[in-house]
């Protein structure tokens, strides 16, 4: 249990949050009070569903409650800014769903407004607490693979029909670019550090909402990252592969939000599996970090500033997928 058990108010009745953040912060031995929808049937209906006492279609009622600590917000991407500037100014802390928004000039100012009020705000990018990612991180640090030289990144996966609607209805906020490459973008700074300042991209079809794009991107350090993000892989394993001066790391079934996957470090072409230790939960972890953040110890796993950064190299892609050239990401 978290040392510090926090109250939440959820911003959006969605799927992520039925299925993954509740449990999490149920088993953190938090609790969730209120959900907040701009249809009151379905928050109603989902309230009753996830044994939340109390639904509203008001943010401002829902964040203005006494008996809530945090916010986990959830809603429509171009909906995040104003929730999270409404529970900043109501003195909740924030976990708020990626990407932060859909303009870079959002989310910095998302998290401006929560530093402003002195609150925690934390990224909802699950990735980097994947026991996996973990153990990948410390294999590169404690230098068991030399200088990183290059990363590849394929997470391509099978969207099941439940969760498409937006993802691949709307022509401004869904897409692979910004529901899965910004993962990719968190996990590949979680393990090195720094930061990207180039991407080219490509997609393989002329849709307005595309499925499926390869992207390399120029990364801090002259650190090459190659990665395929799509929605039509459905028999192939998603992977993570760090290329070393010294060794190389593979990581297989990792890009997902469940604790799996198996980690292999390599030398001269010689496969060494990895022990990655407990199975956590990922959400359970991200939870938990960021109960200690509120209660002064330590910080989120991703912070506001880290989702700025993986947005910014997300429309650095989009713009690149326009144009076809590489963009330079902005500075944030």
């Amino acid at each position: 249990m978290s040392s510090t058990s926090l109250r939440w108010a959820l911003l959006g009745a969605s799927d992520i949050a039925a299925t993954r953040m509740i449990p999490a912060f149920r088993a953190a031995g938090h609790e969730v009070v209120v959900v907040q929808s701009g249809s009151s049937e379905w928050a109603a209906e989902y309230a009753r569903t996830h044994g939340i006492g109390a639904w509203t279609t008001s943010v401002d009622e829902a964040v203005a409650r006494a008996d809530v600590d945090a916010v986990y917000v959830s809603s429509k991407n171009d909906r995040h800014r104003a929730q999270v500037e409404a529970s900043a100014a109501a003195g909740r802390h924030v976990l708020a769903e990626k990407p932060l928004a859909l303009s870079l000039a959002d989310a910095e100012a998302m998290v401006a407004a929560c530093e402003r009020a002195g609150v925690v705000m934390a990224t909802n990018h699950h990735l980097p607490a994947s026991p996996v990612h973990r153990t990948v991180k410390r294999l590169v640090a404690e230098g068991e693979v030399g200088e990183v030289r290059a990363i590849h990144v394929s997470h391509a996966v099978g969207l099941p029909d439940h969760l498409r609607s937006w993802r691949i209805d709307d022509p401004v906020g869904g897409g692979v670019v910004l529901d899965v490459f910004v993962h990719d973008m968190a996990a590949v700074a979680a393990v090195i550090g720094g930061r990207a300042l180039r991407v080219s991209s490509m997609s393989r079809t002329a849709s307005q909402v595309p499925d499926s794009v390869m992207s390399v991107v120029e990364w801090e350090g002259e650190v090459i990252i190659e990665t395929h993000d799509a929605y039509d892989n459905f028999h192939l394993p998603t992977y993570f592969e760090v290329l070393g001066t010294t060794g190389a790391i593979r990581a297989t079934g990792c890009m997902t939000g469940d604790p799996v996957g198996d980690v292999l470090i390599y030398r001269g072409l010689e496969a060494t599996p990895v022990d990655v230790g407990p199975r956590d939960d990922l959400y359970l972890t991200t939870t938990e970090a960021f109960a200690r953040a509120v209660a002064g110890d330590g910080a989120p796993i991703v912070t506001g500033h880290d989702g700025v950064r993986s947005l910014a190299a997300a429309l650095a892609a989009l713009e690149s997928l326009t144009t076809g050239c590489g963009q330079d990401v902005a500075r944030a």
